[in-house]
């Protein structure tokens, strides 16, 4: 906050009319955060003169039990929010859901996923728009992406990176036989034009095709679809859900961008962990919470080691305990 109040007391401060208001911005929205704690901080000060002042008057103490309990529940809120106050935290997110080896089984709990995560986001009110789907050959789906609108979506979605496994008795199983079935979440940011996620046209190869749909029928009698190849890091996107080329090819862009920055951030949680002498791998790759439907009922999180015996609850979208134990760890974690 400092170094940008330093920033716009510059002559040229406001030679570039865009980007000296985007700085006003970031810096009205820290001072209204570092005024928040500085309140948090008279608050205490306050309250621990009148701690002094009750040990000759108890009268005062239950005054200051209600002040300790409001300052500490103030104080957890205040933590939380620290949890979402990275840079890309209180935008939009774009989440992915891959099936694993499995086959149908598989495929199906990716679906579910998807269930799941659309319920989550209609109960906190965001807006979901599917990017790109890939059926599955029976039932469920192979992959699908899935851009989220709301505040603090990636925040929050950004806890669900990962690997989800389910156990349970297999609808496609004759035998009725328990099977284990694992899907993988990917989350980015939404990462707009301004952002210094800088792509190189010239990397860029793209192609077009007929977007489908289930069943292999052409939706579009024009090639709409979307595939573009990133050169240098092999990343490929595809988009066929917009109406146009030119909508397809800006959503697959935007999916690209936010794949870089995740790609980027990256290589500085692995720094920061080497630093640390921490896992790197830890969370990247591996089972992060367990899904169990028999034999017994159990959701759980490796991570946390939040758990319900209400799996039900958990796939109707009952997300944010899980959510929120593992961002609160983050902000435990760094200190």
């Amino acid at each position: 906050m400092a170094e940008l109040e330093a920033e716009s007391t510059a002559p040229d401060f406001w030679s570039d009319q865009q980007l000296a208001q985007k700085k006003m911005q970031e810096m009205n929205s820290l001072q209204e955060q570092v005024g928040a704690w500085e309140e948090v901080r008279r608050r205490i000060s306050d309250a621990q003169e009148l701690a002094l002042m009750a040990e000759d008057e108890p009268e005062l103490l239950t005054e200051l039990e209600g002040e300790a309990d409001a300052l500490a529940q103030e104080l957890e809120r205040r933590e939380f929010d620290l949890a979402l106050s990275g840079r890309y935290d209180s935008g939009s997110a774009i989440f992915s859901i891959h099936a694993g080896a499995g086959g149908t089984e598989a495929q199906d709990w990716a679906q579910m996923l998807l269930r799941m995560y659309t319920r989550w986001a209609e109960k906190r009110g965001y807006k979901t728009e599917i990017t790109d789907l890939t059926q599955g050959e029976e039932a469920g789906v192979k992959s699908v992406t899935v851009q989220v609108s709301g505040p603090n979506a990636y925040g929050y979605l950004r806890s669900e990176k990962g690997t989800h496994r389910l156990v349970r008795i297999s609808p496609f199983d004759s035998s009725s036989r328990r099977h284990t079935s694992f899907a993988k979440i990917e989350v980015m940011p939404v990462i707009e034009q301004d952002i210094e996620i800088e792509i190189n046209p010239n990397d860029i190869r793209m192609d077009v095709f007929l977007s489908s749909g289930a069943g292999g029928q052409n939706v579009q009698k024009n090639a709409t679809a979307v595939r573009l190849y990133h050169e240098p890091t092999g990343i490929v996107v595809t988009c066929q859900n917009e109406r146009s080329q030119t909508q397809n090819r800006e959503m697959a862009l935007k999916i690209l961008r936010g794949k870089l920055y995740e790609i980027e951030q990256e290589k500085l949680d692995a720094e920061k962990a080497r630093i640390k002498g921490e896992n790197v791998a830890a969370d990247f790759g591996s089972q992060i919470r367990n899904y169990v439907l028999h034999p017994y009922q159990l959701v759980k999180d490796l991570r946390t080691d939040v758990e319900t015996g209400n799996p039900q609850a958990v796939l109707d979208g009952e997300l944010d305990p899980f959510m929120e134990a593992w961002l609160k760890q983050q902000v435990g974690g760094e200190e």
